[in-house]
């Protein structure tokens, strides 16, 4: 397998940070040393006698080994996921934050145990109203004091939903170091910031939480309006024709749409400033991003690309970026240049 480092591309080395390339998002499941990497901090090392102890708000705290989960009934799923800061350098001005261009997505295939499944050996109190995921990394921050570590918060429903996943496999293997392994979660629809990766605990919560990655980072901040950044927002992004290539008159335009809130309904493809409606294909599951594709004839010369999706709420992508401070949800439809020779 090759090194994920000469097939990624790196924006971050320390801890890494790095996006699946355009070339490889062509393909409707990402090969498993493309897909993108986001850490906060260092990689904590794995250990065979790795556990998750579940607490908090429940009648049994609960420590699960990795023997423990490889016993459980295990489940498989293919989901697209994005991160939060995905297209952040597309912003003006540029926010703070991991200069992320637009490859901080993929889909592929994860292999776990229902975290509902877990949540039930220590049984939730009925005061629980949130889950909180412990992440084993952990480091200083700028703006904080003492050492901090990686944690999420997500609703009970959420948690209990019988596709969040306590994953050990990606694509059919155990997990790599900077996916997680050897545990990590998956949480379907959400920005990727929820799937906390070397899970070491979970605790159950009567408050909702107020930690530092959920109030101070992974939050939309509008002029000191803050709230978390939770589901993916719909988007959608053209793969073929890829920027700045040069194609003929006769061109199929081919791409994916996605959102955390819905089915994808729609997606319309701009030449130039004219409209058309895309035809769609099945996704190849309910949590995977939808092929879209448009024959069609351009113009000769330098010609603007542009997608724009929907999803089953009605919600559409807009045509500005929503600017906030940290450079979250970037979802704007975004303009592709080609040029097109006869």
């Amino acid at each position: 397998m090759p090194d994920r480092a000469s097939v990624l591309d790196v924006v971050r080395a320390h801890p890494l940070c790095a996006e699946t390339p355009l070339a490889l998002l062509q393909q409707p499941v990402t090969p498993a040393p493309g897909v993108y990497v986001r850490s906060n901090f260092e990689t904590p090392a794995a250990h065979a006698d790795w556990s998750i102890v579940i607490s908090g708000d429940v009648e049994h705290v609960t420590r699960v080994t990795l023997d423990a989960l490889a016993a459980m009934p295990q489940h498989e799923l293919l989901m697209t996921m994005e991160c939060a800061g995905n297209g952040r350098l597309g912003m003006d001005p540029v926010p703070e934050g991991e200069p992320w261009q637009y490859g901080a997505v993929s889909t592929t295939r994860w292999r776990g145990v229902s975290l509902a499944t877990l949540l039930a050996q220590a049984v939730p109190a009925r005061t629980a109203v949130e889950v909180l995921a412990c992440g084993a990394d952990a480091g200083p921050r700028d703006d904080a004091t003492g050492i901090v570590r990686f944690e999420r918060a997500l609703p009970l429903d959420v948690a209990m939903h019988p596709d969040t996943l306590v994953a050990t496999h990606m694509d059919g293997d155990p997990l790599t170091a900077d996916h997680g392994a050897p545990v990590r979660l998956v949480v379907p629809n959400w920005y990727g910031m929820a799937s906390v990766k070397w899970l070491a605990g979970v605790q159950l919560l009567s408050a909702p939480y107020t930690g530092y990655f959920q109030q101070k980072r992974y939050v939309y901040d509008v002029d000191g309006d803050v709230r978390p950044v939770s589901r993916a927002l719909v988007k959608s992004m053209i793969v073929s024709p890829m920027p700045q290539q040069t194609t003929t008159p006769q061109c199929t335009v081919r791409g994916w749409a996605w959102s955390g809130s819905g089915a994808i309904t729609h997606v319309d493809v701009a030449v130039n400033s004219r409209w058309h409606r895309a035809t769609l294909s099945a996704p190849a599951s309910p949590y995977a991003w939808t092929p879209f594709s448009l024959e069609v004839a351009l113009p000769t010369g330098n010609v603007m690309l542009r997608s724009r999706a929907t999803d089953a709420t009605g919600a559409t992508q807009p045509e500005a970026i929503v600017w906030n401070r940290l450079g979250y949800g970037n979802n704007a439809v975004r303009a592709i240049p080609v040029l097109v020779r006869s």
